[in-house]
């Protein structure tokens, strides 16, 4: 009998056009002993839940095979390349064109837990121990590219990376990247000048007090909230930062994917 769907359950034109990308060897392969879309259903049920990979309920398939599966998948950077293609339809949808030419960073701390302590700052700002999620989106807030850092490091250090990831990621498309102040400083500009690109930092108006909503400052902010729905995000609870990365790519799958459910059905 099979069991009743979870709320995190992938619907079916999700799983048709995310199913491609999760293959890494033959859906009937010898070895595979547990369907594919009941291992993606039960890492989804992870992400939102945060619960601890041994509490899977059972009727999924046994956490480690899961947890094991999931690991593949990250080291392959399968839900990368899927968020890559779903910002692309967005764009498309959106009357956009499908690579962006403006890019906004910012970044995030997580607090650590005794599985990420080993690599965790701590962050005089906000006063907390943890990881930085510093983050890059286009200008509808799709995520771009995103890396790992211990708290203690400076936004304005990660510029040169940053940077060079969006190129990549672009083919060289992007001109202007939006920043905060903590990205002030003749180093970082010179970082982004390297690598094809202006950095612009959106400064506070003079004189203004308490919260000011900054123009498009605020639509990183808001992808930052997105992925806070998924309570495996709401601090570092991996021992991996490739597996951080993971989930991060994985909520935007699903955000994503939630938005283009009509599309997704007409191409399946």
């Amino acid at each position: 009998m099979k069991r009743s769907a979870y709320p995190s359950d992938v619907d079916d034109e999700t799983y048709a056009f995310m199913r491609s990308y999760l293959l890494l060897s033959a859906e009937d392969a010898p070895q595979r002993v547990h369907p594919l879309r009941e291992v993606l259903n039960a890492m989804m049920w992870i992400a939102r839940t945060g619960s601890q990979w041994a509490y899977l309920p059972h009727d999924f398939p046994p956490y480690k095979q899961v947890h094991q599966q999931v690991l593949r998948w990250f080291e392959r950077g399968c839900f990368e390349n899927m968020a890559h293609d779903l910002r692309i339809l967005t764009r498309e949808e959106a009357l956009r064109d499908g690579v962006p030419t403006v890019a906004i960073v910012d970044s995030r701390t997580l607090q650590s837990t005794p599985e990420s302590g080993g690599r965790a700052g701590y962050d005089g700002g906000k006063k907390r121990k943890g990881s930085k999620i510093h983050l890059a989106v286009d200008t509808l807030g799709n995520a771009l590219t995103m890396l790992v850092t211990p708290a203690d490091e400076q936004d304005r250090a990660q510029v040169f990376d940053l940077c060079k990831q969006l190129q990549d990621v672009t083919e060289g498309a992007v001109d202007v990247v939006l920043a905060d102040q903590g990205y002030t400083g003749e180093q970082a500009q010179t970082d982004a000048a390297l690598n094809d690109t202006e950095l612009v930092v959106i400064k506070r108006p003079a004189g203004e007090g308490g919260f000011v909503t900054l123009p498009k400052r605020w639509i990183v902010e808001r992808s930052f909230a997105w992925t806070a729905r998924f309570r495996r995000l709401t601090r570092d609870l991996e021992r991996l930062q490739s597996t951080l990365l993971g989930f991060h790519w994985v909520a935007f799958c699903v955000l994503l994917s939630a938005k283009l459910t009509p599309i997704l059905g007409s191409l399946y």
